[in-house]
């Protein structure tokens, strides 16, 4: 397929600039894809269509305060660094994008807080907005990572054009996030509320983990028309054995299992066995899943409503058919469904 053939026209004030007030309060789009009936629901109502034994995996991933606002020396100039992924935590090396670009290059040092007291030195370009940084820092690293918590913002997705506020520390985490490392929510959880998870597990739905920490290569654009072409940016990921246990469980029963989010369905995607099961997994992963594909693990998913030609509506479309997804869609933006990070959900079955 092209990436001509995954372009709409989304008008602007469907980009959602917050959350629903209640996080199992969003909308929810239920789509069967053998009969292609389209539902239109609450996201509580989800827990409707599963049953006991049926299968939920989450990406377990917890959001860091990846954008700072340092000083350029000399100039005083304000630079925004976004802390990509830590290279070697001994020598404080980091991968990060800097804005504006133009301003910053090797040896220029940036300086943090009102005290100044956290130095950064550019030591490499690694794209036209990418470098390597070294943070200098008196104090051990536990001080050292508290200190960049303490500076950084919640790094809340350029399309949001308001102000960072207090509340997104909270709302752009998922309830269940524990493991350190991603500088982008898997928005699709967002949506769970610890009532709707206690209620799910209640009835009986077998709940398992994994972790993939999001990068912001997700989010980079297509550039080719021709998507065979098109390399993502790697995303370190594991998946444990008491996970593998469930959800090869499920798949033996011929269970739901059900991917919460695209982060999981690479994940999950990244690990099959040659028989089609679920495998331990740690590294990393830069599967690119567009159509046509088959799908190995998961045989339902939850997701948002993704941007034009973005590889996020690529899998949706590789998941539930081209034809589908586009009929889904252009519901969506009739209804008015909110789209992207803090928007609404929906669910192909």
């Amino acid at each position: 397929m092209k990436l001509s053939q995954f372009n709409f026209e989304l008008p602007k004030e469907l980009l959602a600039e917050y959350p629903s007030e209640h996080r199992d309060e969003a909308r929810l789009m239920v789509i069967h894809r053998e009969s292609g009936k389209i539902e239109h629901k609450m996201f509580k109502d989800l827990i409707d269509y599963f049953d006991t034994d049926d299968v939920m995996v989450f990406n377990n991933t917890k959001v860091f305060p990846a954008r700072l606002f340092g000083n350029k020396e000399k100039t005083g100039a304000r630079i925004e660094v976004f802390l990509l992924r830590e290279l070697n935590a001994e020598t404080r090396l980091w991968d990060v994008l800097v804005d504006p670009a133009r301003k910053i290059r090797i040896g220029n040092k940036l300086y943090f807080g009102e005290d100044e007291s956290l130095v950064a030195e550019v030591i490499d370009n690694t794209t036209s907005r990418g470098r390597t940084l070294r943070f200098l820092y008196d104090g051990s690293y536990e001080e050292f990572r508290k200190k960049l918590n303490d500076l950084g913002e919640t790094p809340l997705p350029k399309y949001i054009k308001r102000e960072v506020e207090p509340e997104d520390a909270e709302r752009y985490q998922t309830i269940y996030a524990k493991q350190e490392g991603a500088v982008a929510a898997p928005t699709a959880g967002l949506h769970f509320s610890k009532h709707l998870l206690k209620r799910l597990e209640i009835k009986g739905i077998n709940l398992a983990e994994v972790t993939l920490h999001v990068g912001l290569g997700t989010f980079n654009p297509v550039e080719v028309e021709d998507l065979s072409k098109h390399k993502m940016d790697s995303e370190e990921a594991e998946i444990a054995k008491e996970t593998t246990q469930i959800v090869n469980k499920g798949i033996e029963d011929k269970r739901r299992v059900c991917a919460v989010g695209t982060t999981v369905m690479r994940s999950l995607e990244s690990a099959v066995s040659s028989n089609g099961t679920l495998n331990e997994f740690k590294g990393w992963t830069n599967k690119f899943i567009f159509p046509p594909y088959d799908f190995s693990i998961a045989n339902c998913m939850i997701t948002n409503f993704h941007t034009p030609k973005s590889t996020l509506l690529m899998m949706i479309s590789a998941f539930m058919g081209h034809e589908l997804m586009e009929k889904a869609y252009k519901e969506a933006i009739k209804e008015k469904y909110k789209f992207y990070s803090y928007g609404d959900a929906m669910l192909i079955l």
